[in-house]
C-alpha cells in the first residue's frame, strides 16, 4: 500500500481524536517490549521484535503517525525538561529520546529503492537491518559504503512527511494540549516556530545543507564535531552520514565531576558560539542528539531542526544581556524587552526591582563571575517560570509574552540547563560566555579555551547571511 493511500484511510480528524493516548500508549508498550527482551533469549528477543516491528506505510501512519511526527517531538521535549516531572511519566517519554519501535527491514529496503535507486545490498558493501536509533521521523542504521567508511543511513517513515503536514494543517489539538499543560503559556507564536521548524525537518536535502554548514564551521575543532554528509547516498527522505563514536549521555553521567563539567563546557561553547558567531542553532537540544568522548570531546548530530539568526536577532539578545549582566540597567532592560515584545506596554508600571527579580533567573548562571553550578532544582525552576509566561495573575508575568524567536532560544535554554542540571555541571560560566558573546569578545579563560585558541582560533567568520 502506498504512502498517499495510507493517509486516505487514516483522516485527520481520526487522528486528533487519537492524539491524548497515542503517544503514551505507543511508548509504554515499547518500554514494555524492551523490558520483556531483556530477560528472553536471542531467539525469543528476535521473535519479540518481529512481533513489534512495523511492517507496512499504514503501519508507520496509523500507529506512529502523530507520535513520529509534531507530537514525538513534543514527547521528547517533555522527557527532559522538567526534573520535577513524575519519575513513571519521565521514563515512559524517555523512550522517545532514543528508542521507538522500529520499521521492518522490507519496508526500509523500499525506500532505499524508492530514493536512491537501489536496496542496500547494492548501495553498501555492509548493511546492518537492525536499527541503532530512532529520530523523531526516521530510523538509524549502520552501514559501511564501498570504499570502506563506515556510516549512519538515517531512513525516513514512509508517508511521515504527510502526516506531518496533516497534523499541522491544524494546529488547534496542539494548542488546547500546551495549554492543559503549561497554564500560563500562550503557545501559538511557540507553536508556529515549532510548525516551521517540524515542516522543514521532513526534508533531509536541507539538513544536509544545515549539517554541512556546521561541519564546515567547526572543521578542526579539538572538541566538537559534527559528522560529513554522504552527498551521492543522501536524498529527500534517505541521510547518510559519517558514523560516529562515542557513548550516550546515560553513561556520562556516571563519568567523574572533571569529565562531567568539561562535556558541559563543550555543550555550552557549541550551543551559544553557534548561536552568536554563526547565527545557527540546532534547535532540538536533547542527549539523543550527542555522542560523548572523555576529555570534552562532544559529536553533535540530526540538525533537521535548526534556526537561523537574523544580525538583527542576534543583536536584540546581546542589548538584553548587556542591560542586565553587565550594566545592571533595569530601565533599558523593560524598554529593550518592551520593543523587542517580551513585555506589553503596559509593563512601564512594572519597578525595576520586580523586572530583576523576575528576569535574573535566566541569566544567573552568567551574572556571577566565579564557580557556578547548574542543578536540577535550577533547571526545574526554569521551565516553571519559562511557562509562566502570559499568566494572569498578579505580578510581572502577565504582562510577558514570547515572541517566535524566543522560543526556539527557550529551548535552548531549557535542553540545555536539564543537561546540566544532570551534569551537575560547574563552571566560571561568565568568562566563558565573555568569550563568545560578540560585544566582549573575551581572552580565553579555561584550557579548553587555551587549546581551541591555539588550534582552531576564532573558528572561520561568521556567517553573513
Amino acid at each position: 500500500m502506498t504512502a498517499d493511500r495510507a493517509l486516505d484511510r487514516v483522516s485527520r480528524a481520526g487522528r486528533n481524536a487519537q492524539l491524548a493516548g497515542l503517544g503514551s500508549k505507543v511508548g509504554a508498550r515499547w518500554g514494555v517490549h524492551k523490558a520483556r527482551s531483556v530477560f528472553a533469549g536471542a531467539d525469543r528477543q528476535q521473535e519479540l521484535d518481529r512481533e513489534f516491528e512495523l511492517k507496512t506505510t499504514e503501519d508507520v501512519v496509523k500507529r506512529l503517525g502523530n507520535m513520529k511526527g509534531a507530537f514525538m517531538k513534543l514527547g521528547q521535549m517533555a522527557s527532559y525538561l522538567d526534573q520535577g516531572m513524575p519519575e513513571h511519566m519521565r521514563k515512559t517519554l524517555s523512550v522517545l529520546q532514543q528508542d521507538a519501535p522500529p520499521m521492518s527491514h522490507d519496508l526500509v529496503e523500499s525506500m532505499l529503492v524508492q530514493e536512491l535507486g537501489a536496496g542496500s545490498d547494492t548501495l553498501f558493501a555492509e548493511f546492518d537491518r537492525e536499527p541503532i536509533a530512532a529520530a523523531s521521523i526516521g530510523q538509524v542504521h549502520r552501514a559501511l559504503t564501498h570504499n570502506g567508511l563506515p556510516v549512519a543511513v538515517k531512513v525516513q517513515y514512509p508517508g511521515v512527511d504527510k502526516a506531518i503536514a496533516n497534523d499541522l494543517s491544524n494546529a488547534e489539538p496542539i494548542l488546547r494540549l500546551m495549554r492543559r499543560t503549561f497554564k500560563g503559556l500562550d503557545p501559538e507564536p511557540l507553536v508556529e516556530e515549532l510548525t516551521a521548524r517540524l515542516v522543514e525537518e521532513v526534508n533531509y536535502e536541507l539538513e544536509a545543507d544545515n549539517q554541512r554548514l556546521f561541519g564546515s564551521y567547526y572543521a578542526g575543532h579539538p572538541f566538537i564535531t559534527v559528522p560529513a554528509v554522504v552527498d551521492e547516498l543522501s536524498t529527500r527522505r534517505v541521510l547518510t552520514t559519517e558514523l560516529a563514536d562515542g557513548v550516550r549521555f546515560d553513561e556520562v553521567v556516571g563519568w567523574s565531576a572533571e569529565e562531567r563539567n568539561l562535556t558541559a563546557e563543550t555543550l555550552y561553547r557549541f550551543t551559544f558560539g553557534s548561536m552568536y558567531r554563526l547565527r545557527a542553532f540546532n534547535g532540538d537540544p536533547h542527549p539523543g542528539n550527542y555522542i560523548f568522548n572523555p576529555g570534552g570531546r562532544v559529536t553533535f548530530l540530526d540538525f533537521g531542526l535548526v534556526k537561523h539568526f537574523t544580525p538583527d536577532a542576534i543583536d536584540d539578545f546581546m542589548r538584553l544581556i548587556k542591560a542586565m549582566v553587565i550594566d545592571g540597567d533595569m530601565a533599558t532592560y523593560r524598554s529593550e524587552a518592551i520593543r523587542q515584545n517580551l513585555l506589553t506596554e503596559a509593563a512601564v508600571a512594572v519597578s525595576d526591582a520586580d523586572i530583576y527579580e523576575y528576569f535574573s533567573h535566566f541569566y544567573e548562571f552568567v551574572l556571577r563571575d566565579g564557580p557556578y553550578t547548574t542543578t536540577p532544582e535550577y533547571a526545574s525552576q526554569t521551565v516553571r517560570q519559562i511557562f509562566a509566561f502570559g499568566d494572569a495573575s498578579e505580578g510581572i508575568a502577565q504582562y510577558t509574552n514570547m515572541p517566535p524567536n524566543y522560543a526556539v532560544v527557550q529551548r535552548i535554554n531549557l535542553g540545555l540547563l536539564a543537561v546540566f542540571g544532570e551534569l551537575c555541571a560547574t563552571a566560571n560560566w561568565r568568562r566563558i560566555a565573555e568569550e563568545l558573546w560578540p560585544f566582549v569578545d573575551g581572552a580565553p579563560s579555561t584550557p579548553m579555551a587555551k587549546r581551541i585558541a591555539a588550534e582552531w582560533g576564532d573558528g572561520p567568520p561568521r556567517d553573513e547571511r
